[in-house]
């Protein structure tokens, strides 16, 4: 009888659990204020730092991640400058991130031509879109997330630069 009310407990307690909602993972830059954030932002990308990564032959964009500025931050955060570069040029730069354990993916700040940074609008963390190829499901897929997270910005950059990342057991 004793053992199965110690069953009955333990049952009670996994449901228990697995009703609860799921806490959200910390992020240092969640929650300070913009002046804050801004002192924690890498910075602006220089052209030598730049490491190009494939997102598809439908993207008439060159994709860049600044190498200066990835970094692994609580939770497994990728943080990391992006830059995409049109045919004629133009180049947009933002400042993200990517949290594996979620799939998902932010955007802290934009970057502008005089080479300061600008506060996104809407800095919420949203789902990576797995049924379009884009830059960051690419960088999820290819190099930060996949087939094990990255564990340190020196494995994150050597994913790009060697085209994909392979955890140290696979070397």
């Amino acid at each position: 009888m004793t053992r199965s009310r110690g069953l009955w407990a333990c049952a009670l307690a996994v449901i228990a659990a697995a009703c609860s909602s799921p806490r959200p993972l910390a992020d240092d830059l969640d929650g300070k204020p913009w002046e804050t954030q801004k002192t924690l932002l890498p910075s602006y990308p220089k052209e030598g730092n730049l490491i190009p990564f494939n997102v598809g032959p439908a993207k008439p964009f060159a994709f860049f991640v600044d190498s200066a500025s990835v970094s692994i931050g609580q939770g497994g955060v990728v943080r990391y400058t992006l830059i995409a570069r049109s045919p004629s040029a133009a180049m947009n730069v933002s400042y993200e991130a990517i949290r594996c354990e979620t799939y998902e993916r932010k955007v802290y700040a934009f970057g502008r031509s005089d080479g300061t940074w600008s506060q996104a609008r809407n800095s919420e963390w949203v789902p990576i879109d797995r049924s379009q190829l884009n830059q960051q499901m690419a960088l999820a897929n290819d190099f930060f997330c996949s087939p094990s997270r990255v564990q340190t910005s020196e494995e994150a950059v050597q994913a790009l630069v060697r085209g994909g990342y392979q955890p140290m057991w696979i070397r």
